[in-house]
């Protein structure tokens, strides 16, 4: 059973992924409005900034659904600790054991 500190644990974790996600947004949103900026005002016609956006672009997207589509799915996570504490005989609901 969880106790009051691993559910501030837990959320906590949470809450920085989801900020972690967010600065990485951000961070994409502001570099490449400076790459379009530069590209358009230094070399009108060729388009270049599309292949960082669209590279960087991948990144975000992946980091978005493994954040909020897939973000409780560490199933395989859950699954490989049980795995363990039981080679250990031991619970995840015993005193001292890890979530």
């Amino acid at each position: 059973m969880l106790n009051e500190q691993d559910v501030l644990r837990s959320v906590g974790k949470r809450v920085d992924e989801k900020l972690g996600f967010y600065i990485h947004l951000a961070t994409y949103i502001l570099v490449n409005g400076l790459l379009i900026a530069i590209d358009l005002r230094t070399s009108p016609g060729t388009y270049w900034f599309i292949w960082p956006l669209i590279g960087w672009g991948i990144g975000v997207l992946v980091h978005g659904l493994s954040i909020f589509v897939f973000g409780d799915g560490l199933a395989i996570r859950k699954r490989m600790i049980d795995a363990e504490m039981k080679k250990q005989g031991r619970s995840r609901d015993e005193p001292g054991a890890t979530q």
